[in-house]
C-alpha cells in the first residue's frame, strides 16, 4: 500500500481536527479499492484462501464502517450547501418560466403600439421641432445673460493683472456679438458699447504695462527680478486653467498665427447647442477635463494663470525664455489679438525720446547721491584716480624737491588742463563712471525694444494689416516713411527707431559732458530722428537686411579752445533741457573725451551682441562713429595745438635752460629728491607723459598721440640743440670734436666707448689702464700738444656756460630714459584695420619702443654724450693751456719747491672750482669721465714739455714733482676719481723727470733695464736737455 498517494487523493475531504484518526485510517487502505474499474475477485480469492478468514472478513468491516463515518462527515460539511444549489436552481426554472410569458405580453403591446403610432406620425414631427426650437432659444438667452457679465468679468481680470486673460474673454466676446443671431439684440448694444471701452481701457493698460517693462520698471523687469530669490519668482502651478467661462464641447479654436502661438486662438466660435454661461452639466465635464489635464501641464507664469489654453499658452509654457522676456512677449500677443499695433508703436515713438531723456536724468541723479554718500561716509573728498604704466611718473608732481620749490604749481603753468582734467584726474574718472553707469542702463533698455520690435515686425511680416484695425494702420498717427510697410504697421516702430532715438539720447548727453554746441537743438529731435531712421528701401526690408541708419542732430561744432580754457563753451543756443551733468562732474569740456571713449566702446560692444542677427552686418555703432569722429576732427587737433603751444612755451621762456640748484645741494638720480633737470625739459617730459595719457583712455589713437609726442620732442630737441651750439658755436673743442682723427680716436677711447654703450653706469668707472688703453691716450695726448699754442678766447671760459652743458647733458639724458619708458608703456591697437570695426577691444603691446620714439632717444642720447665728449675735450684743452707755460720758463732754481707753479695752481683751482660748480648737476661717474682725461694729457704734456725747456737743475726737478704733486691732489679729491690710475699716470712724470738726477752711467743703466718704460724720442730727450753738473758724452 501506498500512503503517500492516498494521503494525496484524500486530502481534500472535509474531516474534523478532532477525528484524526478517520484520516490515519483512510491512509491505510490500499489503492487498489480506489480505483475506477474495481475488481473483487482477487480479494475474495485472497480471502478464502487466508488462514485467519474471520480476521480478514473483520478487517474489511472495519474499513467499510471508517469509509461510513467519513462520509457522513463529508454530507455533514456539505448539506447546507447543496440544499442552496437547490433553491437557486428552483428560483432560476420560475424566473424562467415568468419571462417567457412577460415577453409574450410585450410582443403584444409593441404591435399595438406600432398601430397606434403609424397612425399619428405628423403630430409628432410638429412636436420635435418644436422642442428644438425652444433648447435654441434657452441657448440663446443664455449667451445674452453671459454676455451681459462679461464687462464686469473683464474688469475684474484687469484688476487683478490678468490681462492676456482679459483679452481672451474680450475677443472672445466681440466674435460672440457679431454672430447673426444676437446683432438684432437691442438689449446688447449697451454691452456692445461697453466693451468697445474697455478695448481701450484694456489697450491703454497693456500699453502703460509694455512702456513700464521696456523701461525696466515694471513688476516683472529684469532689475525688479534680479532682486528676487529664484524661489519668489511669480509662477504658478496649476492642474488645469481656470477659464473666464465653459466652453462647449463643440468650441474649435484657430490654428496660431505666430511662432510664440497667436492670441486668435482664443476666439472660439459656439455652435446652436452650446451655453456661454454654462449649465451644470457642461460645468462638471469642463471640470472633467480640468483633471484630465493636469499631468501634461507645468508651471506658468502668474499672469497667465487665468488664461484659456491655447497654443500661445503652450508655448509660453515650453519656452526657457526670461521672465521678463515671457511678460514682453505677452504684452506683444494682447496688442496683436486687439488690433491695437500700430497705435501701441506709435505712442511707444512718441515717449521714446521723452522717456531716456528721463532715464538719464534719473541715472545721473542716483549717481549724485551715491557719490555725495559715499564721500560723507569717507569723511574726505575721494582720492584722484591713478593709473600705472607710464602714468606713474606724474607722481613727482605732489613732492617738493630739496630746494624747497615746489613742483605742483609746474603743472599748472605747463598743461594746458587743470589737475581735475588731466588722464588721470578726477573729472575723468567721475565723467568715465557715471557714462558707463548710464550706458549700462540704456543697454538694458535696448534689450527690451530690441526683443519688442523684433517680434513686432516679425508679425507685421508675416500678416501684414492684419494684426491692426482699418484705422489703427493710418500712417498719419507717426512721422515715418511712408515706403516702408513695416513700420507703417508697427506705427514706426522698430530696432532701427528705437536704435537710432536711444544714441542720439546718448549723443546729447556726451555733448553736454563735452560742452558742445549742436546747431540743430531747436529742432524737434523727435521728428528728426524718425525721419532719419527709415531710409532703407522697402525690398531690403523684407529680405530682412535692414541698415541701421544713423545721424545726430549735431552735425557741425566749432572749436573754441585757449591755453587755458577747459574745452568748449557751451553757446547761446544750446539746448535748454540739459541733464544735470554739471552738478555732478567736477568739470566740464572737450578734454573730457578720453573719458568718454571707452564706456562708448564697451556699449558698443554689448550693443552688437543684443542686436538679431538680421541687423548684426549693418551700421549700428552710430553713437561710436559719431564719437570717433569728433575725437578725430576736433579732440586730437585741439590736444596737439594746446600741447604744442605749451611746448613752446616751455622751451622758450628765458628759465627753460637756466640751471638752478643750491650750490650746496648733492646731485640725486631721482626728480623727487631734487635732480636738477632744466625746467624746459622737465615741462616737456611732464607734457608728453600727459599727451601719452590720453592713449591709456584711447588706446585706438595712440599711434596719433605717439606722433603728436614726437613732434613735441623734435621741437625740443631742436631747441636743446640750438642751446648747445649756442654754448660750443666757434670753440676748439666742439671744433676738434668734429674732426676725423680726433672723432677715430675718441671712438676707440675706452672711456668714450663705454660712455656711448653704458646702459649700466657702473662701468664708466672701470677705466683699466693697459697697454692699449695707454696708447690711445697718448695719441689724443699728443693731438692735443700739437695743437699749441692754445688760446684763451678759443675755450670756453664762462663756467655757467660749462654748467650748462652739464645740465643739460644731463636732462638730455633723463628726458631719454622717461622716452624708452613711455615706449615701453606704449598702447597700440591689435587690429590695423579699425574701419572693419570688427575688433574694438585693445591690449598693451610687447615692451618694444616705436621707432619714432626710439630714434628720438637715441638722438638725445647722441646729444647728451657730446655735451660731456665737449666738456671732456674742455677740460683736457685746458690742461694743456696751462701746461704750456711749462715751455716758456727755465727750472733753473736757487731754493727748495715750497710751491707748485703759478699756472699749476689756477689750474688745480679751475678743476677744484668746475667740480664743485657741475656736482649738484651731474652724477659722479659722468664727472668722472669729464675730469678724468685730465692726468693722462697733464703726464703727457710735462714729459713733452721737457724737450723744449732750456735748461733745468734739480731744484728745477723737484718743482716739477711739485707740480705733479699738487695736480694729483687735486684730481684725487674728485670723488668716484681712480686715484690709483692717477698716480700711476702722474707718478711716471716724476720717474721721468728725476732720472735727470743720475749720471749719464747710471741713466744708461736705468734705459738698459727699463727699455719700453718710456719711448726711444723720450729718452733721447732726457740726454740732450742740459742739466748743470751733469756730463754727457758727444758720442751718448
Amino acid at each position: 500500500m501506498s500512503s503517500g498517494r492516498n494521503r494525496g487523493i484524500f486530502d481534500g475531504l472535509p474531516i474534523p481536527a478532532d477525528k484524526s484518526y478517520l484520516r490515519e485510517g483512510l491512509s491505510r487502505i490500499d489503492e487498489s479499492w480506489a480505483t475506477a474499474r474495481f475488481d473483487s475477485l482477487p480479494h475474495v480469492v485472497h480471502i478464502l484462501t487466508s488462514r485467519d478468514r474471520e480476521g480478514e472478513v473483520q478487517f474489511l468491516k472495519e474499513q467499510s464502517d471508517l469509509i461510513e463515518d467519513v462520509v457522513d462527515e463529508v454530507v455533514h460539511a456539505y448539506h447546507h450547501g447543496f440544499n442552496k444549489a437547490i433553491q437557486n436552481y428552483s428560483q432560476i426554472l420560475r424566473l424562467f418560466s415568468e419571462s417567457a410569458e412577460s415577453i409574450s405580453t410585450l410582443k403584444v403591446d409593441m404591435a399595438e403600439a406600432r398601430k397606434l403610432l403609424g397612425s399619428r406620425n405628423k403630430q409628432l414631427h410638429q412636436l420635435w421641432y418644436r422642442s428644438l426650437t425652444l433648447r435654441h432659444i434657452l441657448s440663446f438667452l443664455d449667451q445674452i445673460e453671459g454676455v451681459a457679465k462679461v464687462p464686469s468679468r473683464i474688469e475684474k481680470l484687469v484688476a487683478e493683472k490678468q490681462l492676456y486673460a482679459a483679452v481672451q474673454l474680450h475677443v472672445q466676446s466681440m466674435l460672440l456679438l457679431e454672430r447673426e443671431g444676437l446683432q438684432v439684440v437691442g438689449a446688447l448694444q449697451d454691452v456692445r458699447s461697453e466693451l468697445t471701452k474697455l478695448r481701450g481701457v484694456l489697450f491703454y493698460k497693456i500699453l502703460e504695462e509694455l512702456h513700464g517693462h521696456l523701461y525696466n520698471k515694471g513688476e516683472y523687469s529684469s532689475s525688479t527680478l534680479n532682486m528676487l530669490d529664484g524661489d519668489d519668482i511669480p509662477t504658478t502651478a496649476i492642474g488645469g486653467v481656470v477659464s473666464g467661462q465653459s466652453l462647449s464641447r463643440r468650441t474649435r479654436s484657430m490654428k496660431g498665427e505666430s511662432n510664440f502661438g497667436a492670441g486668435s486662438s482664443l476666439l472660439s466660435s459656439v455652435d446652436e447647442g452650446s451655453s456661454f454661461d454654462g449649465h451644470d452639466e457642461e460645468s462638471s465635464a469642463a471640470d472633467g477635463r480640468t483633471k484630465d489635464s493636469r499631468s501634461s501641464l507645468r508651471d506658468i507664469p502668474a499672469w497667465l494663470s487665468s488664461a484659456s489654453p491655447d497654443e500661445f499658452l503652450e508655448a509660453i509654457k515650453k519656452s526657457e525664455a526670461p521672465l521678463a522676456v515671457k511678460y514682453l512677449r505677452t504684452l506683444v500677443e494682447c496688442l496683436c489679438m486687439l488690433g491695437k499695433v500700430a497705435a501701441a508703436g506709435a505712442i511707444i515713438c512718441q515717449r521714446l525720446r521723452p522717456t531716456i531723456h528721463d532715464v538719464i536724468s534719473t541715472e545721473i541723479k542716483v549717481y549724485s547721491e551715491r557719490t555725495t554718500k559715499a564721500r560723507l561716509t569717507q569723511g574726505a573728498k575721494p582720492d584722484l584716480c591713478s593709473s600705472k604704466g607710464f602714468l606713474e611718473g606724474s607722481k613727482w608732481l605732489k613732492h617738493k624737491n630739496k630746494n624747497g620749490s615746489s613742483l605742483n604749481g609746474t603743472q599748472q603753468i605747463v598743461s594746458p588742463i587743470s589737475p581735475l582734467m588731466t588722464p588721470t584726474g578726477q573729472a575723468q574718472h567721475a565723467a568715465s563712471e557715471l557714462l558707463a553707469s548710464v550706458l549700462n542702463s540704456i543697454i538694458h533698455i535696448l534689450e527690451n525694444h530690441f526683443i519688442v520690435g523684433e517680434l513686432l515686425e516679425t508679425k507685421s511680416l508675416a500678416h501684414g494689416d492684419s494684426i491692426n484695425t482699418p484705422k489703427a494702420a493710418s500712417a498719419a498717427e507717426v512721422n515715418c516713411n511712408p515706403d516702408s510697410e513695416s513700420s507703417q504697421v508697427t506705427g514706426g516702430y522698430s530696432v532701427t527707431f528705437s536704435l537710432s532715438v536711444v544714441q542720439s539720447e546718448c549723443q546729447q548727453l556726451i555733448c553736454e559732458i563735452l560742452r558742445a554746441t549742436p546747431e540743430a537743438a531747436t529742432a524737434d529731435a523727435a521728428v528728426q530722428t524718425a525721419r532719419l531712421a527709415n531710409k532703407t528701401p522697402v525690398k531690403e526690408k523684407r529680405d530682412g537686411s535692414e541698415g541701421l541708419s544713423f545721424a545726430f542732430r549735431i552735425t557741425d561744432t566749432s572749436v573754441s579752445v585757449q591755453n587755458e580754457a577747459q574745452g568748449w563753451k557751451r553757446g547761446a543756443n544750446a539746448h535748454q533741457e540739459g541733464y544735470g551733468t554739471g552738478s555732478v562732474l567736477p568739470d566740464l569740456g572737450i578734454y573730457l573725451a578720453a573719458s568718454v571713449y571707452r564706456p562708448v566702446l564697451e556699449f558698443t560692444d554689448k550693443l552688437r551682441s543684443l542686436l538679431p542677427e538680421k541687423f548684426s552686418q549693418t551700421g549700428n555703432d552710430g553713437l561710436l562713429a559719431f564719437l570717433e569722429n569728433f575725437l578725430k576732427d576736433h579732440f586730437l587737433p585741439a590736444i596737439f595745438v594746446d600741447y604744442r603751444k605749451c611746448v613752446q612755451q616751455a622751451i622758450s621762456t628765458p628759465a627753460a635752460f637756466r640751471p638752478r640748484v643750491q650750490a650746496t645741494s648733492v646731485y640725486s638720480p631721482l626728480v623727487e629728491k631734487g635732480r636738477p633737470v632744466l625746467q624746459g625739459l622737465l615741462a616737456v617730459d611732464f607734457l608728453a607723459k600727459e599727451v601719452l595719457g590720453w592713449a591709456q583712455l584711447m588706446p585706438k589713437y595712440a599711434s596719433e598721440l605717439v606722433e603728436y609726442v614726437r613732434t613735441f620732442l623734435e621741437r625740443t630737441y631742436e631747441r636743446c640743440r640750438t642751446s648747445y651750439m649756442e654754448v660750443v658755436l666757434e670753440r676748439q673743442s666742439y671744433m676738434l670734436l668734429g674732426r676725423s682723427d680726433m672723432e677715430n680716436l675718441i671712438r676707440l677711447d675706452p672711456a668714450s666707448a663705454l660712455l656711448e654703450n653704458a646702459s649700466d653706469e657702473q662701468n664708466l668707472g672701470s677705466n683699466v689702464l693697459n697697454a692699449e688703453t695707454l696708447e690711445i691716450e697718448m695719441q689724443i695726448s699728443d693731438l692735443l700738444w700739437s695743437l699749441r699754442p692754445i688760446k684763451q678766447e678759443n675755450l670756453i671760459h664762462d663756467d655757467q656756460k660749462l654748467i650748462l652743458l652739464a645740465s643739460l647733458s644731463d636732462s638730455l639724458e633723463y628726458l631719454a630714459d622717461s622716452i624708452e619708458r613711455l615706449g615701453e608703456s606704449f598702447v597700440r591697437p591689435t587690429s590695423l584695420d579699425d574701419k572693419s570695426r570688427n575688433h574694438h577691444h585693445h591690449t598693451r603691446s610687447s615692451s618694444a619702443i616705436p621707432k619714432s620714439l626710439a630714434t628720438l632717444s637715441n638722438e638725445y642720447r647722441k646729444l647728451a654724450i657730446d655735451c660731456l665728449k665737449v666738456l671732456r675735450l674742455e677740460m683736457q684743452l685746458v690742461t694743456i693751456f696751462h701746461m704750456q707755460e711749462m715751455t716758456n720758463r727755465e727750472y733753473l732754481e736757487d731754493q727748495d719747491a715750497d710751491e707748485p707753479d703759478d699756472f699749476i695752481v689756477s689750474l688745480t683751482s679751475l678743476i677744484t672750482c668746475r667740480d664743485e660748480e657741475m656736482a649738484p648737476f651731474i652724477s659722479e661717474l659722468k664727472r668722472n669721465y669729464i675730469f678724468g682725461g685730465i692726468s693722462s694729457v697733464a703726464a703727457n704734456a710735462s714729459i713733452k714739455a721737457l724737450a723744449e725747456i732750456k735748461s733745468i737743475n734739480l731744484l728745477g726737478v723737484q718743482q716739477i714733482c711739485r707740480n705733479s704733486i699738487a695736480l694729483e691732489q687735486a684730481l684725487a679729491a674728485i670723488p668716484s676719481m681712480d686715484s690709483d690710475a692717477i698716480q700711476q699716470r702722474l707718478e711716471r712724470v716724476r720717474t721721468y723727470y728725476e732720472l735727470l738726477n743720475l749720471p749719464f752711467e747710471a741713466l744708461r743703466a736705468y734705459m738698459s733695464e727699463h727699455e719700453y718704460l718710456f719711448s726711444s724720442k723720450e729718452y733721447t730727450t732726457l740726454l740732450k736737455v742740459s742739466v748743470p753738473g751733469r756730463e754727457i758724452p758727444r758720442d751718448a
